[in-house]
């Protein structure tokens, strides 16, 4: 039994990977004031299109030239405002490289090679906005399906509709059947059904009633309940996912890192290249410099067609293309990447490591019973058990908090509760020391007729020991093994991935569970603090190790992992904050999907960057052997970037494997 631990009590070693910060939450379909939707820059490329193809058939000199003007401002609008904002920051980016190029075919007189080359860079940038687009609407989905009022009841019974935001701790909420639960808190009155699947993706309904934990977002499905308002709105399972979501949304992955701090840097030099070659063609080779005639285009068509297959447009978007749409693909199925490197790194891994408690297990835990010693105090046990759990997150902690409420005993109040880390809780009662926990540490001496009593043997019980100075009893809980916990050890055996269950149970239990799944390895009896020397001393080995926990004391082990995984909506903040990817539906099965789409999410970035560079390397090739006129330059230019977002968006189509 494992109280919360707060920052201060941590070593620091076990601190989060960074500084956790504030994010305000924002309606994600309020437009940036930079950036224009998908939809308008789509039509202003198709304006440029028609503009161009008008003007290219008008048989009229001037109404052609006003029409291609018309043409290059509706296809170098957005373009032109971004060079701005640019420029103003001291950045030249490929969006200059296309201005420039367009311009210089404008005044060489090749207007329609210009205008194919703004109609081709704006629609590809729209496509490109259109995948960013997709990567929106799981959040947005979330953030409409946070409720934004709530009925507070008065200690009298007089009701009010209270904005969402103001509701704290304490307060006493009526939600009637078919509302949103507004934010997360206990059944204090009544009994219902809640639908949990857009937070937990399971879609049979979830009994609740007094004392069982309600999901702000979720629906209340029967009857007319109250609730105590357990956590503030913006520290729900609700505002976790969509910060979670906001933070995947703002990291870069390592590959993309190196792709924006190259961007710049070579826009410079193909200006320089381009230059260089002007000169060449001009002065060496003997073309005119700008005047170009019918058998032998001038120098500077040369320059701005090698100005045009340089360009990295496509190289730029490879990678953080393929990057939003997987944290979009994942987040539609409550697959949360923290971002691009939890993306790129899941794939990389050679061993999976597992708590067993919430992980391999339902995690939702219930009271078999309640002995105590002597016999006839059973309700003491169970009171001074809820009165030291009643603040922990531990899955062990809420069922018998549950319990105890469902049989009418109410936790005391209580202060100067500590934690000693992986073993139990401790407090003074009356004057008295008592404690909770496992066996070994909840046992002083005195208490040999506790120590007597025989451990269940049976997989999927667990005990808690209670000692008080003239008491001491013990509450066995029920954790039945995943049904799919086996189908998955069996998969991940199938892609040569190492299983591992670490684990505080006893031996015995561990060697059974390790049979009946066909585990790799568990290891036994285990303290966090010997969980994370584990997780350290296979990273110093140099295997790539992922672990998958959902409680306070997997945290450090999380944090350690080469990827850290976090279970369900109901982890403890402690492992969400250390995670790299949270399976937000709480199945097992779904840290599979999770492997599987980082590792596609890593082919389609080989894929992307081969065909990126290959284009470049071709297309410049044949721009400086004069093989390759402007307006095929364009074609392939713009078309390996249609390629490039097209190939990321199929990271967007649900791949199922056994």
């Amino acid at each position: 039994m494992n109280a919360e631990i707060t920052a201060a009590d941590k070593p620091r070693r076990w601190l989060p990977r960074f500084e956790p910060r504030e994010v305000e939450v924002h309606d994600p379909h309020e437009e940036d004031h930079h950036e224009a939707p998908w939809q308008t820059q789509l039509a202003a490329s198709a304006l440029c299109l028609v503009l161009g193809i008008a003007a290219a058939w008008t048989p009229w000199p001037a109404v052609s030239l006003g029409l291609f003007v018309l043409s290059y401002v509706a296809g170098g609008w957005f373009a032109a405002a971004d060079v701005k904002e640019k420029m103003s920051e001291g950045v030249l980016d490929i969006h200059f490289l296309m201005l420039a190029v367009a311009a210089g075919a404008a005044a060489i007189g090749k207007w329609s090679e210009g205008a194919t080359l703004l109609f081709l860079f704006s629609a590809s940038s729209a496509l490109e906005h259109f995948a960013m687009d997709r990567t929106q609407r799981a959040i947005n989905a979330l953030f409409h399906t946070a409720p934004k009022t709530a009925i507070v009841l008065a200690p009298w019974g007089a009701e009010r509709h209270v904005p969402v935001e103001e509701l704290t701790p304490g307060m006493r909420l009526l939600v009637r059947p078919g509302e949103l639960f507004p934010v997360d808190g206990e059944i204090a009155k009544g009994e219902t059904s809640a639908d949990e699947s857009t937070l937990t993706g399971e879609a049979t309904p979830v009994e609740k009633a007094r004392g069982d934990e309600v999901l702000a977002g979720t629906i209340n499905l029967q009857g007319s309940v109250e609730v105590l308002v357990r956590r503030a709105a913006k520290e729900s399972a609700l505002q976790k996912i969509i910060h979670l979501i906001q933070h995947a949304q703002q990291s870069k992955a390592p590959s993309q890192r190196f792709t924006d701090r190259f961007g710049s840097g070579y826009t410079y030099a193909v200006l320089a290249l381009t230059a260089v070659m002007f000169f060449v063609w001009w002065l060496a080779l003997g073309h005119a410099s700008f005047l170009s005639t019918e058998s032998k285009p001038s120098a500077f068509y040369h320059a701005m067609t090698l100005l045009v297959v340089a360009s990295p447009c496509a190289l730029v978007l490879s990678i953080p293309s393929a990057i939003l749409a997987a944290i979009a693909s994942g987040a539609r199925r409550g697959i949360l990447f923290r971002g691009g490197a939890a993306v790129e790194k899941l794939g990389q891994i050679s061993i999976v490591a597992m708590d067993k408690t919430g992980t391999l297990t339902s995690g939702e835990l219930r009271v078999e019973g309640v002995e105590s010693f002597p016999a006839g105090r059973e309700s003491e046990v169970l009171e001074l058990a809820a009165t030291l759990d009643r603040h922990s997150t531990h899955p062990l902690a809420r069922a018998i908090v549950r319990h105890a409420k469902r049989q009418g005993i109410e936790p005391r109040e209580l202060e100067g509760v500590s934690a000693a880390f992986g073993a139990g809780v401790t407090a003074q009662i009356d004057g008295g020391e008592v404690r909770l926990g496992k066996r070994a540490w909840a046992q002083p001496p005195g208490h040999d007729s506790c120590k007597a009593v025989a451990a269940p043997e049976t997989i999927g019980l667990s005990e808690v020991w209670l000692a008080a100075p003239d008491l001491c009893g013990r509450i066995v809980l029920r954790d039945d093994v995943r049904p799919e916990a086996r189908g998955l050890i069996e998969a991940l055996r199938r892609r040569h991935l190492r299983t591992l269950v670490l684990t505080g149970d006893r031996k015995a239990t561990a060697d059974q569970l390790a049979k009946d799944l066909a585990l790799d390895e568990i290891r036994a009896e285990l303290k966090p603090e010997e969980k994370l020397a584990i997780i350290e001393g296979y990273g110093a080995r140099g295997e790539k190790i992922a672990m998958i926990g959902d409680g306070v004391n997997d945290a450090p082990s999380i944090a350690a992992a080469h990827v850290g995984v976090a279970m369900g909506a109901r982890g403890s903040d402690a492992a969400l904050e250390q995670a790299d990817v949270v399976l937000m539906h709480d199945r097992l099965e779904n840290f599979l999907s999770a492997y599987e789409l980082s590792r596609r999410s890593r082919t389609v970035i080989r894929q992307n960057l081969a065909i990126s560079l290959g284009v470049i390397v071709v297309l410049v090739i044949l721009a400086m052997l004069e093989r390759i006129p402007l307006t095929l330059g364009v074609v392939g230019h713009e078309g390996s970037t249609l390629v490039v977002v097209l190939n990321s968006l199929r990271l967007l189509v649900v791949r199922r494997k056994d």
